[in-house]
């Protein structure tokens, strides 16, 4: 190149900075990039921390966030806020990752003013825009504006390809198996959780919200009653999702209830974990990288690699099917041992030099 590409990274909540910060570092470390990266404050709270434990800080930072804002004002403000960045960056690339509002708010930006758009997680599909909601349909408006699509498995690249997304699709693997096994291997091993092995506990989806969530927390107070586990649950800041967790469990015997944790810990919480219930995206990628089975609390899943892998399970929100599915793994090894030694289908840990090098062959073309 007969001069440095300016390409600018967008991440607005906590998984995108981890999931980003590996394909950040491997920019900034070619010689080629000029790498800036820039924040919408989505998760502004939670963002900082996990950008500093990966050594990468902001060049541009948005303040668009209100307290109480609705999606469609949350969409337009992040639109024009983005646009004036575009207008004062100047990027040749722009890359971001995953189904958040930013994610959609960029790739309008980005189309909007004619710039390069590669979506990093492309391709995945649940085929219902309620489930995820709203992230099935961010998804599905990224990847018709993208003109690079940085699929993590071949089974999302074929769906790309199926939708007419003939060029500039990559199978990269996901950068969340990057920031995992080189978070890991710098911290220090976990405490030991005592005789009670433990069960981690992650919910926040917004269609959950309701009677999902009830049942999902009915189903966590079975498992607790059965006095052989402890249960793990870092509450989302979402004020109903915090207000019924408490309300439902902070008097349960077995459970902890406790803050956000930051990723070096929910790292290690993840490592010493004998299994994980879920109705995230990220845990489903990153537990099967450590051996952990994966109950997923939700109808349907954008990463059914993982299920048709054996290393995760739909269990939805019926509070007996969670409590049932859950002793399995628990009383029976054979079962156990099925799914914790499972193959991970989302990459190697060498997603953000593949990434890297993809947008290296873009720009010289």
């Amino acid at each position: 190149m007969s001069q440095r590409k300016r390409i600018l990274s967008v991440v607005g909540t906590r998984p995108e900075a981890i999931k980003m910060a590996p394909v950040v570092r491997a920019l900034r470390a070619a010689p080629w990039a000029d790498a800036r990266l820039l924040t919408t404050g989505q998760h502004q709270e939670l963002l900082d921390a996990q950008l500093a434990f990966f050594d990468v800080a902001p060049d541009r930072a948005l303040d668009v966030m209100r307290p109480g804002q609705a999606l469609a004002a949350l969409t337009a403000a992040l639109l024009e806020a983005l646009d004036d960045a575009l207008t004062a960056e100047r990027p040749d690339l722009v890359l971001a990752q995953g189904d958040t509002t930013t994610v959609l708010a960029t790739a309008l930006a980005c189309c909007y003013r004619r710039v390069p758009f590669g979506h990093v997680e492309a391709g995945l599909r649940t085929g219902d825009l309620n489930a995820p909601f709203p992230e099935e349909a961010n998804r599905v408006v990224a990847d018709q504006l993208a003109a690079l699509f940085f699929a993590p498995t071949q089974q999302a690249a074929e769906r790309l390809r199926r939708e007419g997304r003939t060029d500039g699709v990559f199978v990269t693997g996901n950068p969340v198996v990057d920031a995992l096994l080189w978070a890991r291997a710098r911290l220090r091993p976990a405490a030991a959780a005592g005789d009670r092995r433990l069960v981690l506990v992650t919910t926040h989806r917004r269609e959950n919200i309701g009677a999902g969530l009830a049942g999902i927390l009915e189903g966590i107070r079975r498992v607790a009653a059965r006095g052989d586990v402890e249960l793990l649950l870092p509450v989302h800041p979402n004020p109903e999702v915090h207000a019924a967790v408490h309300r439902e469990l902070s008097a349960v015997d077995r459970v902890t209830l406790a803050a956000p944790l930051d990723y070096a810990d929910m790292v290690r919480a993840l490592d010493r974990c004998h299994l994980v219930l879920t109705d995230s995206g990220g845990l489903q990628e990153e537990a099967p990288a450590l051996d952990k089975p994966v109950l997923v609390l939700r109808d349907v899943t954008e990463r059914p690699e993982g299920v048709a892998a054996g290393a995760a399970r739909l269990v939805g929100t019926d509070p007996a099917t969670i409590a049932a599915a859950t002793a399995e793994l628990l009383d029976d090894p054979a079962a156990y041992r099925a799914m914790s030694s499972s193959r991970s289908p989302y990459g190697d840990g060498h997603a953000a030099e593949r990434i890297v090098a993809c947008c290296r062959d873009f720009l010289e073309a």
